[in-house]
């Protein structure tokens, strides 16, 4: 079993693929992110589904992205000779036809290669029926099917297919897996290297687009690679954005905090805005919020707190028994429970997004507010209620100070929305609830022994979540209150110089167990050191985050400073817009994204 951090990620925004340091797949999910896993060694074994491709010798191993590309380089080195093996998948207009291409070249000397493919669909369990072509293997199991073009024959061993072939520098072994549904005759495969040339030069002419600027090399190339991975992690068809390609990656290792984080939160909503906005892809930003508009449409009670990448409601959680889990870290878990749950923040993420876009100017002014009207009057009568907070907590509801901020934020946005662009409103009223809510927060979200504001009414617990507040404009930076908020936690969350969400040994969130640093809740104490003035504690905390992430730029949700390993999904969407907002931040303390929140605005065209 590798390390998480030992993998590369490959995709077409419409799936994605973890290869890892010795040349093996070991998860893809076919046709889209959220479908089930055909190479699912990630959590179980072998025999749940890989790709590898590596020499027969001993090697030596190195890897990285072609610049400003998703397309993955690993290099192999042996006393023979050295070999390159570039993944990378095309981009598609068809969603149930997806190509994984593989290309081994030879670099100097002869090399002996094998490769070794283990399809079984259905999260590891099903085994297709497996045949052989003139253009190599053709596989099936019940509504899914694959093609493998390639010139290297291969033979059935222990329901495996296998070959050992060579590679001569110049030499260049293309592999293509092909999917398509199994009532459907297989897609046209391109030549992998007219392939290669298009996606390389599609995602580089992506990257032109971004706009954000530094002296310091190792910044601009840290956003950069956090925004192409930000952008495999798009849902093309709908621009939903994922939380992460992956399910149960643990975190801790060993444990039970396992969940599937292949869907799209609201929670990340306004954030996820002012990480595109900021970094130049106004496309991007657009497609965020028209997919939040399509995906809320409805009922406003029936809003919840994530939805799938197409907007879809139903995302029961199970168990998947025959899989082992990540090192032995049980269940495995396919969906997400938390999907019923009730979040009020949720109502003032969306309402500061589409605020925002107005700001931005990526919106008509009317557009959409009818339906914003329609949810502040069920915010109305409902944020006095408990719910289970940012953090989805499986134990009791409270009366979460963040789910009151988020609230406040709710009513905030509408009257500036009303202020800024005319928009009619019963303004008075959102107003009085603001009033309200704000006094509510300063009275029982405040504890005086402390110093700080606390997770929730009547507890003592710490959250890090409480580091949104000058981010949001309830107060000023340099209130004793936010000040004091920061110590505490300085002195409560943090380990190993990063920060927890909550110590889970002083909450009862229903599931126990303990859990790495929350890297966005890192980045976000930064953002709180730039809005104190506290520029060199900001560009020391970057600094060390950039240095967890794995050699090609990658991070997780969570890192663990014991084991000193990246835990939780991975890539994790909010980890990287964490380091796109924060890197913006440091780059312009006073006109950054937190700022911009702070001041109820958003860049325009040309800022």
């Amino acid at each position: 079993m590798q390390r998480i951090e030992d993998y590369g990620l490959i995709g077409n925004m419409i799936s994605a693929a973890l290869v890892g340091r010795d040349g093996s797949i070991d998860w893809l999910c076919l046709p889209r992110f959220d479908s089930g896993a055909c190479f699912a060694a990630l959590l179980g074994t072998r025999d749940n589904g890989h790709w590898s491709i590596a020499p027969t010798s001993p090697h030596v191993s190195s890897r990285r992205y072609i610049p400003d590309t998703a397309v993955l380089e690993t290099r192999f080195e042996t006393s023979q000779g050295t070999v390159t093996v570039t993944d990378f998948m095309p981009f598609t207009t068809d969603e149930q036809k997806v190509d994984l291409v593989r290309i081994v070249r030879g670099v100097a000397g002869t090399v002996a290669m094998s490769t070794e493919l283990v399809m079984r669909f259905n999260y590891g369990q099903a085994v297709p029926w497996v045949r052989r072509r003139d253009y190599g293997l053709s596989a099936v199991a019940g509504p899914d099917a694959v093609e493998l073009h390639t010139t290297v024959p291969l033979h059935g061993q222990c329901m495996t297919s296998v070959a050992d072939f060579t590679v001569q520098a110049g030499d260049a072994v293309p592999f293509t897996l092909s999917y398509h549904p199994s009532h459907k005759m297989p897609q046209f495969v391109r030549d992998s290297a007219e392939s290669q040339n298009q996606t390389v030069s599609w995602w580089r002419e992506w990257v032109k687009h971004g706009q954000y600027r530094s002296d310091n090399d190792l910044w601009s190339e840290a956003v950069k690679r956090s925004l192409i991975t930000l952008k495999m992690l798009i849902y093309q068809p709908t621009g939903g954005i994922i939380a992460a390609p992956t399910t149960s990656l643990p975190e801790t290792i060993g444990g039970s905090r396992n969940w599937d984080y292949r869907y799209c939160w609201l929670r990340d909503s306004a954030l996820t805005f002012y990480a595109l906005i900021n970094a130049g892809y106004r496309d991007e930003a657009v497609a965020w919020r028209t997919w939040l508009l399509r995906t809320v449409a409805g009922h406003p009670q029936q809003m919840q707190i994530m939805y799938g990448m197409a907007g879809e409601r139903w995302l029961p959680e199970v168990e998947v028994p025959w899989l082992a889990g990540y090192e032995n870290s049980r269940p495995v878990r396919v969906g997400n429970g938390a999907m019923g749950q009730v979040q009020h923040d949720i109502y003032g993420e969306l309402m500061e997004t589409l605020h925002a876009a107005r700001e931005a100017d990526v919106s008509k002014r009317e557009d959409a507010w009818t339906m914003q009207q329609v949810m502040l009057k069920t915010l109305l009568s409902t944020w006095r209620d408990p719910d289970h907070g940012i953090w989805e907590v499986r134990g009791p509801v409270r009366h979460f100070t963040h789910s009151r901020l988020m609230s406040w934020v709710a009513f905030d946005r509408a009257v500036k929305s009303v202020e800024h662009f005319g928009l009619d409103g019963p303004v008075a009223a959102w107003r009085a609830a603001r009033d309200e809510i704000r006094a509510d927060i300063l009275t029982h979200g405040f504890d005086t022994e402390k110093g700080s504001f606390v997770q929730h009414y009547g507890g003592k617990a710490l959250d890090a979540a409480l580091l949104l507040i000058p981010q949001v404009g309830f107060l000023p930076a340099d209130d004793y209150r936010v000040t004091g908020t920061i110590a505490a936690i300085e002195r409560e969350l943090k380990r190993g110089g990063l920060v927890l969400r909550y110590r889970p040994e002083h909450v009862d969130d229903g599931v126990g167990g303990k859990e790495g640093a929350f890297l966005a809740c890192s980045f976000w104490l930064a953002d709180a050191y730039v809005m104190g003035g506290r520029d060199a504690e900001a560009r020391d905390l970057f600094n060390e985050l950039l240095g967890l992430r794995n050699d090609l730029g990658l991070l997780a949700e969570e890192y663990d400073p014991i084991r000193k390993r990246l835990v939780g999904n991975f890539p994790q969407a909010f980890s990287h817009i964490g380091l796109i907002n924060t890197a913006c931040n440091l780059a312009r303390p006073t006109g950054g994204p937190a700022r911009q929140r702070a001041e109820r605005r958003a860049p325009k065209n040309g800022d």
